[in-house]
């Protein structure tokens, strides 16, 4: 169900990572958090003083933008609204996405099945639920085989451990030659 909903999102949530910039994101997750069960006034303050809408130090990208709208359309689900979820969702929404953002674009969300399914089942794991069918461990070991950041960071270790190797075998190979000249210069 959350898969569906993900691959029908509006195309107003993917415009904000292209730089058409016409969902107003701070009204939209107000209005979610408000389905949610937060207090109008509370909401509004909250929102309008989070890091993600507020700060002029730590703009966040376009892209975090999309994933926020998109955390929104998914969380304004009816299944979520029946929910004791507020706390959670504002924490999701304000903290949980960043690291997703940085190494997912908002399009593949909703266009790659993979990240879409990573998507859901991070949104999950951040508002303490799991899908249905599966034991936590089951969702966490799920999830944890999607995890684009991990991936992200395995690759870059990969790569320097490589590069590390690299300049190992070089110094090796000069070391040899600086040998092999001194070996040919005594004899």
């Amino acid at each position: 169900m959350l898969l569906r909903r993900l691959s029908e999102c509006p195309g107003d949530c993917m415009a904000t990572s292209s730089g058409n910039f016409d969902a107003n994101v701070a009204a939209v997750v107000s209005d979610m958090l408000i389905e949610l069960g937060g207090a109008p006034d509370v909401v509004r303050k909250e929102v309008a003083h989070s890091w993600v809408f507020a700060s002029p130090v730590m703009t966040p990208t376009r892209n975090l933008f999309a994933v926020v709208l998109i955390a929104a359309w998914l969380l304004y689900d009816s299944s979520f609204r029946s929910r004791n979820i507020y706390a959670r969702a504002r924490d999701l929404i304000f903290n949980g996405l960043d690291e997703f953002a940085e190494y997912v674009p908002a399009r593949d969300i909703v266009n790659d099945p993979d990240r879409r399914e990573e998507f859901a089942r991070l949104c999950l794991k951040l508002l303490d639920l799991h899908p249905a069918g599966e034991t936590e461990e089951q969702a966490n070991d799920r999830l944890a085989s999607l995890n684009s950041a991990e991936r992200a960071r395995v690759v870059k270790e990969a790569r320097a451990a490589e590069a590390r190797a690299e300049e190992i075998r070089k110094a090796m190979a000069r070391k040899a030659a600086e040998e092999a000249a001194a070996a040919y210069g005594r004899e």
